[in-house]
């Protein structure tokens, strides 16, 4: 029984951790792509996130997302949490792997490096993690699967760079109303409302 509570666990770490596809190009999840923290996104921040996602999801390198190479990252995740390398995640190991996560994530969202947050850089830091129930509805089986979908255009089930690309950055162009270049944060607030609202007309 303990086995297989820390299987799932250890399962939701993987999931959490970046396994999905998904591309940061829109709602909370481009905010991954502000590395200075002024709360918008240029188009040279959404493509540089693009490059550094596409390389962590391209593990084989052959310029194809497929599921080989997902399975390879969920197991490169797994190794990850296995430190003593046994084949089997410990509660310990578990533990240890979280506490690394949360240091990582509090020292790039300490912007100014002085060992504590501010109220700009905790609200920065929300916005790019995208919050608990946002997190929850992402890591569902049916929206990653319909964001594979739409990018898959050519529907041979394996994502091209050029696949990704393009369907992040249209989530860009639709975000940026005005075409200046810069999603602001009114920007994306009116971009959610009207993915919401979409959603609501199709009945979910």
């Amino acid at each position: 029984m303990k086995k297989t509570i820390l299987f799932s666990s250890a399962a939701a770490l993987l999931i959490a951790g970046g396994v999905a596809v998904a591309a940061p190009g829109g709602g909370k999840g481009m905010m991954r792509a502000d590395t200075n923290n002024d709360n918008q996104i240029t188009r040279a921040e959404m493509t540089a996130a693009l490059e550094e996602r596409w390389a962590k999801m391209d593990v084989d390198g052959d310029g194809q997302v497929s599921q080989s190479d997902r399975d390879a990252r969920k197991a490169q995740r797994f190794s990850e949490m296995d430190s003593n390398g046994d084949g089997g995640v410990s509660q310990e190991e578990m533990e240890a792997y979280r506490a690394t996560r949360k240091a990582e994530r509090f020292a790039k969202a300490d912007a100014d490096g002085n060992g504590t947050l501010s109220q700009e850089e905790m609200q920065s830091m929300r916005g790019k993690r995208g919050g608990g129930k946002g997190m929850g509805k992402r890591g569902g089986k049916g929206k990653r699967g319909g964001m594979m979908k739409a990018a898959d255009t050519n529907g041979d089930q394996m994502i091209s760079k050029a696949e990704f690309e393009a369907a992040a950055m249209a989530r860009f162009e639709k975000a940026d109303a005005n075409g200046d270049g810069t999603v602001t944060a009114e920007e994306r607030k009116a971009a959610r409302e009207a993915r919401r609202g979409e959603r609501n007309k199709r009945g979910g």
